[in-house]
């Protein structure tokens, strides 16, 4: 008898994982919950751990191939033994749902006729689109089952409808082919001294998010500067007597993430959203922290990190880097942030101008500390200065108001006594 090694749920609106590796071999002996094969979603790579005792008989889905949630993925067989592999088989009739590899992909034309995906009705249109859209698709009679929704939960919002019709209009051919899906371009061969890699689908997101915040949003940056001088004092004084209570380091970032809750009380829009043609301010403070990764950019969340101390953030931030470098990250640890904050010095950088994690209005960019010349009381000193800069939405956060933020960031930092008092 053998028991089949399905595909878990992956998350909200995960549908397809990618194999990454097989961790065991056709032939191998596996215990109940022994890690067995990686997958890659578009969010975060997981383990399937083995269903049932016994020899893996099977693997069905090679690496590189994809595969649907409730797919199945290979099959253990009861005792030992070894098995052939059976890395080119399909799996039987009764499985369900099919599996789709790259060489059925790449074959999809010769072996099975592709369907052509079902149109959104036009009534699940008008349920799902604001009024304002559904208004302009009228008048401009434009087919809204042929364009790519970006909005929250499938909606289409008005600039998706005008990026069409936009599209529309510079194209030279007679029909909306700008609307629809590109027709993909045959790849060239590589050169004697290039490597052609296979994009993960991770890079993919990360592609795909970031297009879409510079596409939607009206990204404008700010900069300032804050002298760090009092929060490396204080960090100094306090510094053994905290990893000893703790057991933590007490670095930057649960300084910079306090002083940013002060400031997005201060500014709430900073910590809103456009949803169609609606505003929605976040009464919580749910703080993204960008991590680098040696498979892309991961942007785990602290919850409700206005109601953590100094500690409790270090701990939370440590852990969910720790993390997101071993890939053992949960898709819900990955999702609903309302500000974002990335830490671009810890590479050397002196300044740049973050990227919007959308739907997110504002992200904060903080920078390495170097010793810069600046004027203090009339006089010429070194100071460790840092660059700031705020990415902000300026179809919701207006200049006077992303100004406003950061100089109360600055602040906060210049004098992090204030944290302390909520002053």
């Amino acid at each position: 008898m053998a028991t089949d090694i399905i595909v878990p749920p992956l998350g909200e609106s995960v549908t397809e994982a990618t194999v990454a590796r097989w961790l065991k071999q056709p032939g191998d002996a596996v215990a109940v919950d022994d890690p067995l094969v990686e997958l890659e979603t578009d969010k975060v790579t997981l383990e399937v751990n083995a269903p049932a005792s016994g020899t893996l008989a099977e693997v069905l889905v090679p690496k590189d191939g994809n595969v649907a949630v409730g797919g199945v993925l290979g099959r253990i067989a009861d005792g030992k033994g070894k098995f052939a592999s059976k890395a080119e088989s399909k799996p039987a009739p009764s499985a369900a749902p099919p599996l789709r590899t790259a060489v059925q992909t790449s074959q999809s034309k010769i072996d099975t006729p592709k369907v052509p995906p079902k149109p959104t009705p036009r009534s699940d249109v008008d349920v799902r689109s604001g009024p304002a859209v559904r208004r302009l698709v009228d008048e401009t009679k434009v087919e809204p089952a042929r364009i790519p929704p970006t909005g929250r939960d499938g909606r289409l919002t008005k600039g998706d409808v005008l990026t069409a019709l936009e599209n529309e209009k510079g194209s030279a051919a007679s029909t909306p082919a700008a609307i629809q899906a590109a027709v993909p371009v045959a790849a060239r061969e590589a050169g004697p001294r290039e490597e052609r890699v296979r994009m993960t689908r991770l890079r993919k997101r990360i592609a795909e998010r970031l297009k879409e915040a510079q596409n939607t949003a009206a990204m404008l940056t700010t900069f300032n500067e804050a002298d760090m001088s009092a929060v490396i004092d204080l960090r100094e004084r306090y510094r053994e007597g905290f990893e000893k209570k703790h057991g933590i380091r007490l670095g930057f970032m649960s300084f910079f993430l306090k002083a940013c809750i002060v400031a997005l009380k201060e500014i709430p829009a900073a910590n809103a959203e456009i949803d169609g043609d609606d505003i929605v301010y976040k009464n919580h403070y749910d703080i993204g922290v960008a991590v680098g990764t040696e498979h892309g950019l991961v942007v785990p969340v602290v919850r409700d990190a206005d109601r953590l101390d100094f500690a409790d953030i270090e701990k939370q931030v440590a852990d969910l880097g720790h993390r997101a470098r071993d890939g053992k990250l949960k898709l819900e640890e990955l999702s609903g942030g309302t500000f974002t904050i990335t830490n671009g010095g810890v590479y050397g950088s002196l300044m740049s101008t973050p990227i919007l994690n959308p739907p997110q209005s504002a992200i904060l960019g903080m920078h390495k500390i170097q010793q810069r010349p600046v004027v203090v009381e009339g006089q010429v000193v070194a100071r460790p200065m840092m660059y700031l800069a705020l990415s902000y939405d300026h179809r919701l956060v207006d200049g006077r108001e992303a100004v406003t933020f950061l100089v109360r960031v600055k602040e906060c930092i210049e004098d992090p006594e204030r944290l302390l008092f909520g002053v």
